[in-house]
């Protein structure tokens, strides 16, 4: 009985830890803004318990920060640490895609291309809000073809800050070209070319580097 309620409790701190990610990431909790657990359990409907392990983790991914008697508060976007966390992105990124390239099942290849295809289209309708969604769920069938959980669990937060700063800078970006960067790199994948997937993912980096210093007006 013990083992269940505490695989209930995990579950549970997933769930939270997924909407709250989604809450910050899509700005619904603006960087800098204070809430409290109470307030943040009645919000997304799941207890304090869970819900306090799922902030524990995303303070531990640096979108979220403890603030004495206070409660939490949603980081701040800091331009230099986030150009720090591409510089660590590309690396990790690189190693992924290589892996999944080598090790992706069909099954996985053929959600890959349907995935690039699917981002093309969410680009050609300017729709940002699909484009992320999908962004997300092909990192997700990249993350799990690469079999390298040590990898996933270090890149994934730093791709969470990715999708914020998207949502902060959305009115900069230009879809086309991203859909058609990540297209590359997914179809590399695909078909297998580690050396093209590395290339691609080096390339989509160099892309979001620039991306940032324009959208702040850095160059």
């Amino acid at each position: 009985m013990q083992a269940a309620l505490s695989q209930d409790t995990e579950s549970l701190a997933d769930q939270a830890y997924d909407l709250v990610e989604r809450m910050i990431v899509t700005l619904e909790l603006n960087p800098g803004s204070v809430f409290s657990e109470n307030d943040l359990s009645e919000r997304i409907g799941i207890g304090r318990t869970p819900l306090r392990e799922a902030l524990q983790r995303l303070a531990g991914d640096r979108l979220l920060v403890a603030l004495p008697r206070r409660g939490m508060m949603v980081t701040d976007i800091n331009v230099t640490e986030y150009l720090a966390l591409l510089e660590t992105r590309r690396i990790l990124d690189r190693l992924i895609v290589a892996r999944a390239a080598k090790r992706c099942s069909e099954e996985k290849r053929n959600e890959l291309r349907r995935c690039a295809e699917e981002l093309r289209g969410a680009a050609a309708r300017e729709d940002l809000d699909d484009f992320m969604r999908l962004d997300r769920a092909c990192d997700e069938i990249l993350e799990a073809a690469a079999h390298n959980p040590f990898a996933v669990r270090a890149v994934a937060p730093l791709h969470a800050h990715c999708r914020r700063f998207w949502s902060m800078y959305r009115h900069s970006c230009d879809l086309g070209r991203s859909a058609e960067l990540h297209s590359r790199l997914l179809d590399a994948v695909a078909d297998g070319d580690e050396k093209a997937a590395e290339s691609a993912s080096d390339r989509l980096i160099d892309y979001l580097e620039r991306f940032t210093r324009e959208a702040v007006e850095l160059l």
